[in-house]
């Protein structure tokens, strides 16, 4: 298990590494743009030609691609002084880029907006795989019954359905509904955990039913049709044939062969959904990844979108080692073949 732990991670650390070149060069490569423009997209299009001369001279924009890229890489380890042509700032490591439009260490912006995108993806989680997983399960287990049918329709609407039009029926519901739904009279806004655990979770709870609709909708499908191939196997025809129950038979054998297929999804679900839910964060202002990197691309603040691209990178390929160590643990032959 250790080895096997030990060959993920060094494989994600050259994933890793590879996303830092293609990051880095998709925006220090784009077409008939020169040094002194780049200079304009790190620091505002408020820098006179004269500053974007000296940032441009200062970032090293002159110097071979494979240096900057170097001083880029290695200032995410070691910090680097920055500059805007008129002052000059510290970066402490991890350095990701320096927002001169904010005047704030790009690493500060994602560690505040991390815990928004978290509390969404988390919580959202917890409700699509307990409901998506449960429909689909039961559905499989009666197949055919007006659940079955019912679930189907419910899921075929779920993903037909996209998050911008769920998440305005939510806002509308939230401000034209009935009475009982008094506690979002004063509007939806993040309150940390640590503030408020209540109002943390009733003000999420909306948003948590807007981003899990969608998915528990492809976990219900998904989870209906491996169930269904699994209840046709050998192992569960011997399992009834000793006598178990109906129970056991699908929630012992039946759902424990799903499910590592289900961990690998839902982890990759996971890492994508925490490098930014930028559709659900804008439409409820939340100050999150997904709403930090729109801004950032609205703004054409380039070490803000190259610092969340990047640490987007990283929450998934996280994500993928962990679903590979939880595949090991739920099926221990993976260990042995890999």
């Amino acid at each position: 298990m250790i080895r096997y732990t030990a060959n993920r991670i060094l494989g994600a650390l050259g994933v890793l590494l590879v996303v830092s070149v293609v990051t880095f060069a998709i925006f220090q490569l784009l077409p008939r743009v020169t040094k002194v423009d780049m200079a304009f997209y790190y620091t505002g299009r408020n820098t006179s030609a004269a500053q974007a001369t000296a940032v441009a001279e200062r970032f090293g924009f002159d110097k071979p691609v494979w240096t900057q890229y170097w001083t880029w890489l290695s200032g995410i380890f070691t910090g680097r002084e920055l500059g805007d042509g008129v002052s000059t700032v510290h970066c402490a490591a991890p350095c990701l880029g320096w927002s001169f439009r904010q005047n704030r260490s790009v690493t500060e912006m994602l560690v505040q907006a991390f815990p928004v995108t978290a509390s969404i993806v988390l919580g959202a989680a917890v409700l699509w795989l307990v409901g998506g997983v449960a429909a689909g399960v039961l559905a499989a287990a009666r197949r055919g019954s007006f659940f079955d049918r019912g679930s189907t329709v419910i899921s075929l609407l779920g993903v037909s359905v996209p998050e911008f039009f769920s998440g305005m029926l939510v806002i509308y519901a939230l401000t034209a509904g009935p009475g009982w739904l008094r506690w979002y009279s004063g509007g939806i806004t993040y309150v940390p955990l640590t503030d408020n655990p209540l109002r943390w979770a009733g003000n999420l709870l909306p948003v948590w039913i807007c981003l899990a609709f969608l998915i528990a909708a492809v976990y219900t499908r998904w989870t209906r049709a491996a169930m269904l191939e699994t209840m046709s196997e050998d192992f569960i025809t011997t399992a009834r044939a000793k006598g178990l129950s109906r129970g056991k038979v699908v929630g012992r054998h039946g759902l424990r062969a799903v499910l590592p297929s289900v961990v690998t999804l839902a982890g990759l679900d996971l890492g994508a959904l925490l490098g930014g839910v930028i559709i659900v964060e804008s439409l409820f202002s939340f100050p999150g990844l997904g709403r930090l990197a729109y801004d950032g691309i609205t703004t054409k603040d380039l070490p803000v979108i190259m610092g969340t691209t990047l640490f987007a990178a990283v929450l998934i390929v996280v994500a993928n080692v962990v679903v590979d160590a939880c595949y090991a643990i739920l099926d221990p032959r993976v260990r042995h073949v890999s």
